[in-house]
């Protein structure tokens, strides 16, 4: 056993998942840095219109996003199972097959993406002021895109081994890089939009060599001999067959967030750029939350590839402790300092602060059902679970694109409509998540058994 793996079949559940999770949590959120540290600048230097273009591209670079890193997720569920049984010949085909698949995906989509930005912007409701620089954030966000599919993929597999602390130190540094480049292209040569984005696809391009050269010098299983590289079409398919609805289930969260924004576009600038706000401020409550999912992943796929269901549930149960704690504060911390929080990206309009302040107190009540749907996706995601993932992307899909226009609309909730509608639809997807966990996990331990 490497010193860069961990074996998460032995040993207390809720400090491998704490152990694990952590790194993995400040990696993360370094992550969230890069698009944060872009609005963060770009709000305060350049004005809240320039921001609200970038907020206009978050939906369709989260959907390209998606669909290809979903393959990369699937890869390294695929690699924990190996890995729990023992198998390095394959974890190491596992890693040779989703890498190839990881080259080509993300070219195809990054193209497709580039040329039909124009489009897709106009279809959201994009208004004409912020259109042009909303395109060319994400055109570079498109050619980036197979950096950032080849870091998460990487990233994916070294987690899938135990390793969750490598990944962030490269995303430090990438981070740290893309604040520094986003101050000299902004302030310091004025390059506006086109500054930000030409400074995260730097940083991205840096993430990805450096974890590379990583991986390849440290971890006995990115060391390949000539029988390793055979792309064959029975592994394609195991992590195809997971990564797919992985990928379709991201994607399907995306368009669906492409809906709401739609709506909240016809409330207008100010009502969009409070939008913008609390969904950047969110993407960071959601890091722990996904963390704690990701985690919980790599820990029950190597204890179900251990044939070990006894101690899945165990897993279970100290995740939903570390979850209620975590949304104890995160909830406290809201409701007391969404204000604050918000002023820190937008200090020139009063009003965009307020509002975004009083949606985050809204959507803060919801928050344990947003770490109930993290904590079940993260047990099914270990156990393979492949239908469910997808089915789960439908409900909330469907949630999305009735309950904003219905909350706003039909009972006349206006923009507080907008944060109801995304608790409401947290709450549904977390219970479908609960009762599919029950049944499930119930029945995958009845065929084990047998």
């Amino acid at each position: 056993m490497s010193k860069n793996t961990t074996d998460m079949t032995v040993g207390n559940p809720t400090k491998h998942l704490l152990v694990f999770a952590l790194p993995m949590l400040i990696g993360n959120i370094f992550q969230q840095l890069y698009n944060l540290a872009d609005s963060i600048v770009v709000g305060r230097f350049i004005g809240s219109e320039a921001f609200a273009s970038i907020g206009e591209t978050s939906s369709i670079t989260f959907l390209f996003f998606a669909l290809c890193n979903g393959i990369g997720s699937g890869g390294g569920i695929v690699v924990s199972q190996y890995f729990g049984a023992h198998d390095t010949s394959g974890v190491k085909k596992c890693i040779i097959n989703t890498g190839a698949i990881m080259l080509v995906t993300p070219i195809c989509f990054g193209t497709a993406g580039y040329f039909l930005s124009p489009a897709l912007l106009r279809i959201l409701g994009t208004s004409d002021n912020l259109l042009q620089d909303a395109v060319i954030y994400t055109r570079y966000m498109c050619i980036g895109l197979l950096f950032v599919s080849l870091y998460n993929f990487i990233a994916s597999i070294l987690r899938a081994l135990g390793d969750s602390k490598s990944p962030l130190l490269f995303l430090i540094v990438s981070t740290l890089i893309n604040i520094i480049l986003d101050m000299y292209f902004i302030i310091g040569f004025r390059m506006g939009i086109k500054g930000a984005a030409l400074a995260t696809l730097i940083s991205q391009m840096i993430s990805v060599v450096l974890s590379a050269i990583y991986a390849y010098k440290k971890n006995p299983y990115f060391r390949f001999e000539k029988s390793d590289f055979s792309i064959t079409a029975e592994m394609c398919y195991k992590v195809t067959r997971l990564g797919i609805p992985l990928s379709l289930q991201f994607s399907l969260i995306a368009i669906s967030a492409m809906a709401v924004q739609r709506v909240v576009n016809e409330f207008g600038s100010i009502a969009f750029a409070a939008f913008t706000a609390t969904n950047r401020i969110e993407q960071l409550i959601h890091q722990p939350y996904g963390t704690l999912s990701a985690s919980l992943a790599t820990y029950c796929g190597q204890n179900y590839g251990a044939k070990d269901n006894e101690r899945v549930y165990a897993g279970y149960k100290s995740a939903c402790k570390i979850m209620l704690i975590l949304t104890a504060f995160l909830v406290l911390l809201m409701q007391i300092g969404g204000g604050f929080i918000t002023r820190l990206m937008i200090d020139d309009n009063p009003e965009v602060i307020k509002l975004a302040a009083f949606g985050l107190r809204i959507t803060s009540l919801f928050y344990v059902s947003l770490g109930m749907i993290n904590v079940i996706r993260g047990i099914l995601n270990g156990l393979g679970d492949a239908f469910f993932t997808l089915f789960n992307g439908i409900v909330e899909v469907i949630a999305r694109f009735t309950v904003p226009v219905f909350m706003t609309s039909y009972l006349g909730f206006g923009t507080t409509g907008i944060w109801l509608a995304c608790g409401i639809v947290w709450f549904i997807s977390g219970f479908t998540s609960w009762l599919r966990y029950l049944f499930y996990f119930r029945l995958r331990i009845y065929k084990q058994n047998q």
